[in-house]
């Protein structure tokens, strides 16, 4: 299998503490894969050091068979990396548009960005509704449709979400769930990091279970969706 990503052992501290403690995981190119587990257990830790926002202690990190480990954030998006962070992260006081711009920094092709702009305003229509309001005053969703499409428009190839569902009304969460799946589609690579573990795993290909900073266990969704343990743990069985 062609992996875009390689996750080898590894391990991350806080102070004295090991928040992560050498896991491994890998994604396909094209994949949708989701980590799931309880609050604490170091998914967002994870997409940081994806990200670039942490360093690890030790490990590999391998992005389409080349080393991240030394490659600083900014060019993990130039490389086509980007995340959207849990808890949205948009700039309050620019507009809808102008947080979509923000996310094309590294751009400099004024006529694909247009078009990319145009093409992030199909697939969110309430965007475009709103593309002269000010950020910090949409809803929810709304602003986690900003954080997603400012993601979008650095035209990433891995896509890494962070708790997209956070704080959301059901119907919301049922918007930005369909959005995502449309994303994986289009041939997006995406790394779903969610709270709500029977929806990552209706819209995943595969899975990890991180627990205390370890991988429990890994599997295609399906499987990990009849496991016993995760039945119990996640699952409300």
């Amino acid at each position: 299998m062609n992996h875009l990503l390689e996750v080898e052992n590894l391990k991350v501290s806080y102070g004295g503490i090991q928040a992560l403690k050498g896991i491994n995981l890998s994604i396909a190119a094209g994949e949708l894969v989701t980590l799931i587990g309880s609050n604490g257990a170091g998914k967002t830790t994870t997409l940081k050091v994806l990200a670039g926002l942490l360093h690890p202690a030790s490990g590999k990190l391998q992005y389409r068979d080349r080393s991240l480990l030394h490659v600083p954030a900014h060019r993990r998006v130039v490389n086509g990396i980007a995340l959207v962070p849990e808890g949205r992260g948009i700039f309050a006081r620019l507009t809808v548009e102008e947080n979509l711009l923000m996310g094309a920094y590294i751009r400099g092709d004024k006529a694909g960005i247009a078009d990319d702009l145009e093409r992030q305003y199909v697939l969110f229509p309430r965007l475009a509704e709103r593309r002269t309001q000010l950020a910090g005053t949409l809803s929810g969703g709304e602003q986690q449709m900003v954080a997603m499409a400012r993601a979008l428009m650095s035209r990433p190839e891995l896509l890494m979400l962070d708790e997209p569902s956070m704080g959301l009304a059901p119907l919301m969460v049922e918007k930005i769930f369909e959005t995502i799946r449309g994303i994986s589609i289009q041939g997006v690579t995406i790394l779903l990091v969610e709270q709500n573990a029977r929806l990552a795993l209706e819209t995943a290909q595969r899975g990890y279970v991180l627990e205390s900073g370890a991988i429990s266990l890994s599997g295609t969704a399906g499987e990990l969706l009849g496991s016993d343990a995760v039945q119990q743990a996640y699952l409300g069985a």
